[in-house]
Formats: C-alpha cells, structure tokens, sequence
C-alpha cells in the first residue's frame, strides 16, 4: 500500500508540473492561432502489421479510447448507410438510423487543442496503463493487455452490430437460415483464400455452434466471424480441417511433407520471426528445419499430417488479437523508448506523443514538411 501510495503521488506531482508547463506555452486563443492548427492528427496509427499470411489483414488498433469511440461512430455511419440504404427505401432507412446531425466532426475535434490535447491525454491514460505492476513505467506486457482490450472491445461492437442485422426475428439469436454469407463472397469467383471452402459456410457455423442448440448467441457469432480467437474445440479443429483441404493437392486427406513445405512452414516461420525474409534462404536450406518441424507435428509417424497434428500451430497460422496487440506494443515500444531499458516512462511518452497519435503537419508558413507524417 505504501509502495501503491508513493507512486500515486509522484504521478500526480509530475502531471501537475507537466500541465502546468503545458498552460504556459499553450497558444493564446486569438484570431492569428486560432485559425492555424500545425499538427493534423490521423485518427489511427500509421503502423503497419506484419501477418504470416498475405489474406490476414489487421487494421492498427487506436490507442486513445476517445480515438477508438470516435472511429466507431464513424464507421457505424458507413455501415448503416450502406445496410439500410441497400435494403430498405431511403425514409425507412432514415427512421432506422442515428441522428448523425450531432456526430462531432472527428477531425476538427483532434485538432482543437482547447478539446484535445495529447499531452494530457498521455497523463490521463498513463496510470490506466501502468497497473501490473503500478511502478512508474509501462512495460510491453501491460501495454499489450491495453490494446488487446481495445480490440476485443472493436470486435465485440462490430459483432454486435453484424449480429443485429442478421437477427431477423429479434431473439437475440442467429440460426443459419437468418445468417446470409457477405455479399463480397456471393459475387466471388470462388478463387479467394478458402472461400471456396467451408469458410462462411454450414460447416463453418455448426463448428462455431458450441452448445449444439442450431443457434448462434454472440459469443458463439463472433467466435463464427473471429475463430481465431475462440477457445471453442470444434472451432479450432475445424480450422485445421480448413488448412488441410486448402493445402492438400492429391486430395488424400492429409498433408505430405511437400504440401506442408510449401503450403504452411514458411507461414509458421514468418509468424515466428517477423524480421524473416524469404528471398535470404533457398528452399534448399529451409528442407532440413522444415523436415524438423514436420516429423516434431507427426505424432503417429506415418509421414502425414493430420487435421489434429495441425493443433499445436494452428495459432500461428490464424494469429489472434493479442498477437497483433503485442506487434503494436513492441512496435511503440522500440520508437518511444529514449533508453532503451525496455519499458516507457511517462516522459519518454511525453517526448514521443505522435508514436501514439499519428500527425500530419500541414502548416507550411511555419514547418518545412508539408505531408510527411511525424512519429
């Protein structure tokens, strides 16, 4: 408790000094600076992910939940548009939707700094951050369990408002006759990445099914949309069925050595190293480590994998959420960390505010880099 209470203090000691600093240098609200608003803030980082697989695509996850909210509403305004435009008349849609006509201008909101301020922000958030422990310094560890709660909390709200739209009778439930597959899969031409497998398909749905009642709750719905990151065992397994039929070219069944060299180790390698460039090592030199791991997955020995000998990476091949959590905070962490101990202070966050918020400078009577982006 005294531990706890000694870094309560000097928190709140740095943050008054530092909001103090901040009063004195803030811009007066004139007519010269009230017009001019130097730094442009993007609403989401301009960090790219890394994915073993080309298919797997992951926005960055918003670090600010001001930020995060913002980009919802924003993004429900899209969708309901596009849904009840599509489906319904335009006065019918209208009675349907939210009245937008109050929706803050997300762009003018980040960059009033009578409203938002990145440097308080940073002081707000920090002690949110810094809790395990609560020692002054957020460490890789906490701020991946920070952005994983974002996330979960993206998914679960895009579930939801997915869910509501299939729901036809309003039971809270979805069976698979209320479910339609997405409309980019209708008009495919079935040559996509396991589209033209069991992917948004009865299969794939009776596997997210977990209680087996031929209904879909919301747990089970967004495991139906994110299996990666359900701990359902049919789920799982059925990903594994998927990446055999995908890979399995003579059909048997099962994947030989040559299917899983060059349909899945270099994935479960790239996972592994995130660094790894393929054009550095011939498949020659990649053989030896590859016929390792084989023989490692092909517990009965009869040179095939099986969709269970897949279990113990099916994780890398689907990454979850917490993987592309942990990316962003290693990523952050590697461009703020002044001295490179391996966690950030509140200082270095400080010092490094557009690691967290993307900005564009477009003042050009005052800075030289026209649309270079900042970090």
């Amino acid at each position: 408790m005294v531990k706890v209470s000694s870094v309560a203090i000097i928190y709140t000691a740095v943050a008054l000094l530092l909001l103090f600093l901040i009063s004195q240098n803030r811009p007066t609200n004139n007519s010269q600076n009230h017009h001019h608003h130097h730094r442009r803030l993007k609403l989401r980082s301009n960090f790219t992910f890394k994915a073993p697989q080309d298919h797997l695509r992951h926005d960055p996850i918003p670090f600010d939940p001001i930020i995060a909210s913002i980009e919802r509403r924003r993004e429900d305004k899209q969708w309901e548009k596009q849904h009840y435009f599509k489906e319904e008349s335009e006065a019918a849609a209208a009675q349907q939707q939210p009245e937008w006509e109050d929706f803050i201008d997300a762009e003018d909101y980040v960059n009033d700094e009578d409203r938002f301020n990145v440097t308080e922000r940073l002081l707000l958030l920090f002690p949110k951050i810094d809790v395990d422990p609560v020692d002054g310094y957020v460490t890789e560890s906490e701020l991946t369990d920070w952005n994983l709660r974002t996330a979960e909390r993206e998914v679960m709200h895009r579930t939801e408002r997915d869910m509501d739209s299939h729901d036809k009778n309003r039971d809270g439930l979805v069976s698979f006759k209320e479910y339609e597959p997405p409309s980019w899969l209708l008009n495919s031409d079935n040559g996509s990445f396991g589209y033209d497998m069991g992917w948004w398909k009865e299969e794939h749905f009776n596997a997210s099914d977990a209680d087996g009642d031929g209904y879909l709750n919301k747990t089970e719905f967004n495991d139906f949309l994110h299996p990666a990151d359900s701990s359902n065992p049919k789920l799982i397994k059925w990903l594994c069925r998927e990446e055999v039929r995908e890979r399995d070219t003579d059909k048997d069944g099962k994947l030989n050595f040559k299917e899983f060299f060059h349909g899945l180790f270099d994935l479960v390698r790239t996972y592994d190293d995130e660094d790894h460039n393929s054009s550095h090592h011939s498949n020659a030199a990649m053989e030896r480590p590859a016929q390792t791991m084989f023989s490692q997955l092909d517990k009965d020995g009869d040179g095939l994998l099986s969709d269970v000998e897949l279990l113990p990476i099916i994780g890398k091949l689907h990454p979850s959420e917490r993987y592309y959590a942990k990316q962003q905070a290693d990523y952050i962490i590697s461009q703020a960390d002044t001295n490179k101990d391996g966690r950030l202070s509140l200082a270095e966050m400080i010092e490094n505010p557009y690691v967290f918020y993307s900005a564009i400078f477009t003042d050009e009577d005052e800075y030289e880099y026209g649309h270079d982006e900042f970090r």
